[in-house]
């Protein structure tokens, strides 16, 4: 006969559901987690400039996340958490000699600034074994024409890299997911023609519902030894 011993953290939390704050929750890669959230039994806060309507496990707020007191209120109001995943993104192209400073300091502001203050706030209300997942880019490690993009995503990973070795002794961890061109609205974006996205060596895009599954599982209690790592599903853009 098999004994099965439950986890602690899993005893603890038996009966009720587990909370993650998604951002970009209204479309796209944020949209796909916080749909695979749901179906996996989570509670989901979503946040997003679009809006988007409350369901059942799901509660929508509508929030500017450059807005930084807009959005301070609204963290003030989430309680307890098990998990961040910061999915809201954009993408703005240009080659050096043609760079928009208003461009890049608006990526930083979402990518890099927004995630900060999220995990600063709801940090105090994380629970035992919580997670943060910062949805990052292959394009981290560099590419023609998206520098200002490139620079705010490896910003990402230093900073999660940072909060991983700082969290490690309280049972957090964080990681950073980093897709290759992936099949959201973001990818057809007329303000990122100049430069646009390569398919992969597998022959198609990298699927939104793709990542989540790789999210989903970094949330797990399985993945509780995972931390401090960028894991990119690149559909053999790498090789």
């Amino acid at each position: 006969m098999v004994h099965v011993v439950e986890k602690p953290e899993n005893v603890a939390r038996r009966g009720a559901a587990r909370r993650a704050v998604v951002t970009g929750s209204s479309s796209g890669i944020g949209k796909a987690i916080a749909v695979r959230l749901v179906e996996e039994g989570w509670s989901v806060v979503g946040l997003d400039k679009a809006s988007d309507e409350s369901a059942e496990n799901f509660r929508a707020f509508t929030v500017d996340l450059t807005d930084f007191d807009m959005l301070a209120d609204v963290l003030a109001g989430i309680g307890e958490t098990d998990a961040l995943v910061h999915a809201a993104g954009f993408m703005r192209t240009a080659p050096l000699g043609e760079l928009n400073a208003d461009d890049g300091a608006a990526m930083w502001r979402v990518h890099v600034a927004a995630a900060a203050l999220i995990a600063d706030a709801l940090l105090p209300k994380m629970r035992q074994g919580g997670r943060i997942v910062l949805i990052g880019s292959r394009t981290a490690n560099g590419a023609a024409g998206r520098s200002q993009y490139a620079a705010a995503k490896a910003a990402m990973v230093g900073m999660a890299r940072s909060w991983a070795a700082e969290l490690a002794p309280k049972g957090i961890t964080v990681n950073v997911v980093a897709p290759a061109a992936t099949e959201t609205p973001m990818l057809g974006d007329p303000a990122r023609g100049a430069t646009p996205p390569k398919r992969p060596p597998i022959g198609r895009f990298v699927r939104a519902e793709e990542v989540a599954a790789l999210t989903a599982f970094l949330l797990a209690p399985e993945a509780s030894a995972i931390t401090g790592q960028q894991i990119a599903i690149c559909g053999g853009s790498s090789l």
